[in-house]
């Protein structure tokens, strides 16, 4: 978690130097890089069928689309910010995983979704010291990040008879090849932006750890725990992220925000308890209390 924690401070600072998606493009490239060797040695081995259908979905949900809104966002919002209408992952997961994949869901992750949701309103909406539209926009793309975040662990979660390494790197590689043709067309037209060491050692930071070995460790722990359980993982990582922002860039909240984030982490704390898969009327001896 102190990886993904870093990554909005991290981002904030590369999306200051490139376009988003050309940002997302090389960080994307970083990640396939890494995760190559894994792959070569793990195919090797592997005799099954892989579902390339839903590998699909995850790169284009987890890959593709995910980097391009997240960076778009993170450039319009403050790194704390974007850190803490993150926080509502781990309840945006719970929901779906209840409906889809019958994970038990109790009335107190319900309080705290409901808590939750009306934190992030505060923190990017109601209580964004920038009020510019940009600033709306960049909330709104953070949220949508969070549901295609949703997405892919839902897709990673239905696939936990898969071998996780060929999961990570597949959906990985694909997600990326659907990312390159429009950074690679501005660079063809318009030539490649100059890029800082900085940004190099940012963009190779969260390509190696952020993507492939963050990635890969979050999919192995979906093979053997519920979604909503796994994604209760993510629950420190709007409280690093805001912490680090706030050491390295000096971000500040506004008090309708700060109040926001306590409403955010207390929804995460509601939230986060065991949940199990739900088992047929019949073999249920006892009544959830």
């Amino acid at each position: 978690m102190m990886i993904w924690g870093s990554s909005f401070t991290v981002t904030k600072v590369v999306v200051t130097e490139l376009p988003p998606h050309i940002f997302a493009g090389i960080r994307n490239l970083i990640g396939c890089a890494a995760l190559l060797p894994f792959y070569i040695v793990r195919r090797r081995k592997a005799k099954d069928h892989l579902p390339y259908g839903k590998l699909t979905l995850m790169g284009l949900a987890g890959t593709t689309l995910y980097y391009f809104v997240f960076n778009t966002g993170m450039k319009y919002v403050a790194a704390t910010t974007g850190a803490l209408i993150e926080g509502l992952a781990p309840v945006a997961i719970a929901i779906p995983a209840a409906i889809i994949l019958k994970e038990h869901l109790k009335k107190r992750a319900i309080a705290g979704i409901v808590l939750s949701v009306s934190g992030v309103i505060l923190v990017g909406f109601v209580g964004n010291a920038q009020k510019s539209e940009n600033a709306l926009l960049g909330s709104f793309m953070i949220v949508g990040a969070v549901l295609l975040w949703t997405v892919y662990t839902l897709l990673s979660r239905s696939l936990k008879e898969t071998d996780t390494v060929l999961v990570t790197t597949v959906s990985t590689f694909i997600g990326t090849a659907l990312s390159l043709p429009l950074p690679a067309y501005e660079i063809i037209t318009e030539g490649m932006p100059a890029i800082s060491w900085r940004a190099w050692a940012g963009m190779t930071y969260l390509g190696i750890f952020a993507s492939a070995i963050a990635y890969s460790l979050y999919n192995k722990a979906l093979e053997s725990l519920p979604a909503a359980q796994v994604g209760n993982f993510l629950n420190l990582n709007p409280v690093i992220g805001a912490l680090i922002a706030f050491l390295f860039l000096k971000d500040r909240l506004t008090g309708l925000q700060m109040a926001g984030g306590v409403l955010v982490l207390a929804g995460i704390w509601l939230s986060s308890q065991r949940v199990g898969t739900s088992q047929p009327a019949a073999s249920n001896s006892k009544i959830e209390k």
